[in-house]
């Protein structure tokens, strides 16, 4: 039996049935996840030729695509600051991490961490700024009293409420003029992405030899 393939199935539903949730643009039957799937996974055969500068003279796709991320990522953080300097935030990484406790509910400070796929000195600078700050709070596992778990606390909930219209605002931005389609396909190639990655970070966000890990993983 193809656990992968079973696996990669599960993980579809997921996703359909999350985006369906709040957009409600199929019916939550076979139908409608058939219509999803032909949406987002429709022929991209016309990419095949896509063209980027510089490809004439060899540089690779691989190069491109890294060039686009980083270009893509810094244009977030630019539209973050706005949100920043309106607040009460230190930086993007107070209201991520946030948003994180928000949506994932109460964990360890080093789940946290990884989530966010931060070192650990950094990430422990964030929880503390924003355990000083009040908006986040220490408590003990019910399961086992010596793990202590970060939970979001009354005032982070209201800080994060206060300026979420214009988080969602600079979320909207950073998509841009991608159509539902383009947005679904985009996530699931992100998503398989991230899953390589995260596989790798996990084990020691402090590692000087990740490139190494990574590549041995690809191969």
């Amino acid at each position: 039996m193809n656990f992968d393939l079973i696996k990669a199935v599960v993980e579809l539903v997921r996703q359909f049935m999350e985006q369906n949730e709040s957009k409600a643009l199929y019916s939550n039957d076979i139908h409608g996840f058939t219509k999803w799937m032909n949406t987002c996974f429709r022929d991209n055969s016309e990419l095949e030729d896509s063209t980027w500068i510089g490809k004439k003279s060899g540089r690779s796709s691989e190069s491109v695509i890294n060039t686009l991320l980083v270009r893509i990522v810094r244009y977030a953080k630019s539209y973050s600051r706005s949100i920043v300097v309106n607040s009460m935030f230190s930086s993007q990484d107070d209201f991520i991490y946030l948003i994180s406790l928000n949506s994932l509910g109460s964990m360890s400070k080093m789940d946290l961490i990884r989530h966010n796929v931060h070192e650990k000195p950094a990430g422990m600078l964030v929880i503390n700024r924003l355990i000083n700050n009040g908006w986040v709070e220490q408590t003990v596992s019910d399961k086992d009293k010596r793990i202590k778990l970060i939970q979001i606390t009354k005032k982070g909930l209201d800080i994060l409420d206060k300026h979420m219209n214009e988080i969602r605002k600079a979320s909207k931005v950073v998509t841009a003029n991608l159509t539902h389609p383009e947005q679904m396909i985009l996530i699931g190639i992100l998503s398989k992405l991230d899953e390589f990655h995260y596989s790798v970070y996990r084990t020691d966000l402090d590692a000087t030899d990740l490139l190494d890990k990574a590549y041995e993983k690809l191969n």
